[in-house]
Formats: C-alpha cells, structure tokens, sequence
C-alpha cells in the first residue's frame, strides 16, 4: 500500500486508477447534500505547509480535508518560524511532533517532499505522517495530474489510446512532467510543444514525443493542455517576445477550430489569458478549466482517503 505520494514517476497503474475511482464515488456520495461532511476523516489532522504562493491547490487541498471531517491546519512560511530562520527539517520535525496524521507540502526546492517524507518515516523507527507532494520546484505535482487525468476520463469516457499535446513552458512546469508519466502509466499518447528553449535536459527519459508546430498536431488531438508561461523563474530571454510566442504557441480561437469535435482543452491555472490561451477559448463549452477546479477537490478527498483511511504499509 501507498504511504505517502510525491510523485507520478513510478506510480503504479492501479494504484492511480484506484485514487481516481474513488474520486468518482467522492463526488457522487457528496452529491445533493445540503451539508457537504463525511465521516471519514474525523479525528485525523491535516497540515498544509506552503513554502510558495497558491490558490487552487491549497484551497482545495483545506476542503477536501474539511469535506472528510478533518481538522486543517495551514501553516504558511511567511507568518511561521521559517521567517524566523527555521530549518525545514525543523519544521517538518515539529509538525510531526504536534500531531500531524498528513504533510502537504509545496517547496521551491525539488525533491523537498521526499526529503520530508525521510525525515519524518525514519527506516526502522515508528511509521511518522503521510506526505503529499503539492508541488516540489521543476519537479512534480502528482495531485495536479491525477485530477487531470480524472477530468479527460469524465470528458473523453476514457485515457488508454488517447492522444493528449501539452504545449508552452515545459522546461518550468512540474505540471507537464507530472502530467507525462501519469498520463502515459495510464495508456495515453502524450505529445509536447514548446520552443526549444523551453524544453528541459534529460526529456529522452520521459515517456513523450516531441513536436515543433503546435498547427500540426491540433487535428489530431484528444486533448490539448496549455501551461503558464512561469516569467518567475526566468531570469533570460527564452523567447523573444509575449506576441511571437503568443503567435506561435498560443491556443487562439482560429487554432481550437482545428480540433477534432470532441477534443477537450485542459489548463492547470492561473490562466494568461490573450498570451497562451485566447480569452474566448478559456470559457468556451471545449474548456473542462472550471471542472479541472471541482475534480481537484475529489481528487485530494481521494488521495487523502487512499493514505489515511487505509492501512498502510511502506511505500
């Protein structure tokens, strides 16, 4: 059994085909409630440890423990005693020692959760909390993909054969990675476009194709994921303009209707809109965006009943 989930590298078949099982009967066992509780979950703690900014994730992470009768607690780095000069190793030590059943974590550094994960579940000492991968640097975000996953399996009734084309900043973009081996463990023909700039080193090893024209690929899509263009963690010129790469890479309203009729168009949020993605596009029927949102808080109900309410072994 699982114990803690930090990546989709590795992830067994079963294992995530289970998690998005249960996201399905998550969300038909909430449905038509006026009080959105279940029992699952009561008695259990959760901390939520967010070194970076987010909306999404977090939020719905806090829900999604909220929705199974947790007590959430979130721990911010900028109002905790990581400001004060606090290790991470301390931290994390220190929520283990208060109580935590659950670590959700999101870092800058990559391989911060697993990093947590060993101090926290020492070899041959007792078995410590659960740890979630909310996002680690350039490296993972495994709930991201799974709740992708979830919304092409609702839209398109199922992802073996399927041919999904992730475009734009794949170099940055935890996302795409996470999204590559998912998606491929799960049966998927998983494409990439981006400038060459874009493209991280070591990509032979992802289970993915490559393509340069964004024009080519369209009409043979099931599925198109636009990613941000992350400007944060650019500190060069990786393309010459916001209107070139728009011209190039941008998912407009003349491109979508190169799609085959069922394609679907997936965005991992926050949206630049009028950059990779056109304004019109985003809220067009073709656009699971908003749905991707509600998937990701069954998703986490999921991955946190699938960790806790189980019993685990090592992972």
């Amino acid at each position: 059994m699982m114990r803690h989930l930090l990546a989709t590298e590795g992830l067994p078949r079963a294992d995530a085909e289970e998690i998005l099982d249960e996201a399905d009967r998550m969300q038909q066992a909430l449905l038509g409630r006026e009080v959105k509780k279940l029992p699952t979950l009561r008695g259990r703690t959760i901390m939520t440890v967010f070194y970076e900014n987010s909306t999404r994730t977090r939020v719905s992470f806090e829900v999604a423990g909220k929705w199974m009768s947790a007590d959430v607690i979130n721990v911010s780095a900028s109002s905790s005693s990581v400001a004060k000069g606090e290790s991470l190793r301390d931290t994390a030590l220190t929520l283990h020692a208060a109580g935590a059943d659950a670590l959700i974590v999101r870092h800058p550094a990559s391989g911060a959760a697993q990093q947590i994960a060993q101090w926290t579940n020492p070899p041959g000492g007792p078995a410590g909390p659960a740890v979630i991968n909310a996002g680690d640097g350039m490296h993972e975000h495994p709930t991201q993909a799974l709740l992708d996953a979830l919304t092409l399996r609702q839209r398109l009734g199922g992802i073996e054969g399927r041919r999904v084309v992730i475009v734009g900043d794949v170099l940055h973009s935890r996302v795409a990675r996470s999204n590559a081996h998912l998606l491929s463990t799960l049966g998927a023909e998983v494409v990439l476009v981006a400038p060459r700039t874009l493209l991280p080193v070591g990509l032979e090893t992802w289970p993915v194709t490559v393509a340069d024209s964004l024009d080519a690929e369209l009409p043979g899509a099931d599925a198109v994921m636009m990613l941000r263009v992350q400007a944060e963690r650019m500190n060069g010129g990786f393309f010459p303009s916001a209107r070139e790469y728009s011209v190039r890479y941008g998912l407009s309203d003349k491109r979508t209707r190169m799609l085959p009729d069922h394609a679907v168009v997936l965005h991992p949020g926050p949206m630049l809109r009028g950059m990779e993605i056109g304004f019109s596009v985003a809220d067009s029927s073709r656009s699971a965006v908003l749905q991707q949102v509600d998937n990701g808080v069954h998703v986490r109900m999921a991955v946190l009943f699938h960790l806790l309410a189980k019993d685990g072994g090592e992972e």
